[in-house]
């Protein structure tokens, strides 16, 4: 498992598409700079907002290039059968290179969170919020649970992966995965205020929410930004009960697809 890790990683850092994911990264991330300055009276609390919201998305866009790059195009090009000619179980390449997406994911999530740092104290231009943001714990703390959410679809992707026999289904369904993850929360909101009173489309939509909740995790509670741009900390039970529920969904999900994969057959 662990020579299956090692080579994943090096095949990531290799990777020109994950690397030009990466650079639109650290474009949010100079967007971030300049959108401070459009906020006169909180500009470092602008620039974190936005660099929060691009460092989200492409951290989520690396995690499912890496799975398509490590294991649906291994499958693809036929690749793999050399990796699972080794005596180890099929089950141990899949844990090895989602361990590689793991290791590739918190250095991606450390470097653009220690970009994110810098440019949040040099968009301030000495001025001093009433408010400051925390970057301390509370940033670190944002930038884990989004490091989790990421890896949430990236198992749903490899669970893909481990099924499809076409190489860009794991990316395209892994994107529609994390927008409906995050789509969720809000749409569950929603219709818990009322729906704006609107009957026909609470009796519509409130059943079948109901079910999809049961079977898409819902990201947003793991985003836990206005804790370092407002200072206003999510309770321990809701932190606790948000990775429990990452850590549920990433530990089913890698069941899955080993047991998909150990009944694949490849020829």
């Amino acid at each position: 498992m662990f020579q299956f890790a090692l080579s994943g990683i090096r095949s990531g850092l290799r990777g020109r598409s994950l690397q030009a994911v990466f650079v639109l990264g650290l474009l949010l991330i100079g967007v971030a700079y300049l959108s401070g300055f459009f906020s006169p009276r909180q500009p470092q609390t602008v620039a974190l907002d936005v660099g929060f919201s691009g460092i989200r998305f492409s951290l989520i866009l690396m995690n499912l290039f890496w799975v398509q790059e490590l294991v649906a195009r291994e499958i693809d090009r036929r690749v793999i059968q050399f990796s699972l000619a080794y005596p180890v179980s099929r089950g141990a390449f899949l844990a090895g290179r989602f361990g590689a997406v793991l290791i590739l994911s918190l250095l991606a999530a450390t470097l653009l969170g220690l970009l994110l740092t810098l440019v949040t104290v040099l968009v301030g231009g000495g001025y001093a919020q009433e408010f400051p943001p925390a970057l301390g714990v509370p940033f670190w703390s944002t930038m884990a649970g989004f490091a989790l959410d990421a890896a949430i679809v990236a198992a749903f992707a490899l669970c893909i992966a481990a099924l499809s026999t076409v190489s860009v289904l794991p990316l395209a369904l892994g994107a529609a995965f994390a927008i409906a993850g995050k789509a969720l929360g809000a749409t569950v909101d929603y219709l818990a205020r009322g729906a704006d009173a609107d009957q026909q489309l609470l009796d519509r939509y409130q059943p079948l929410i109901e079910v999809v909740r049961w079977l898409i995790p819902d990201l947003s509670r793991l985003d836990w930004r206005e804790w370092p741009m407002y200072q206003l900390a999510p309770g321990s039970e809701v932190i606790v009960w948000s990775v429990v529920m990452a850590g549920a969904y990433v530990v089913l999900l890698l069941a899955l697809a080993t047991v998909i994969f150990l009944r694949r057959e490849f020829s």
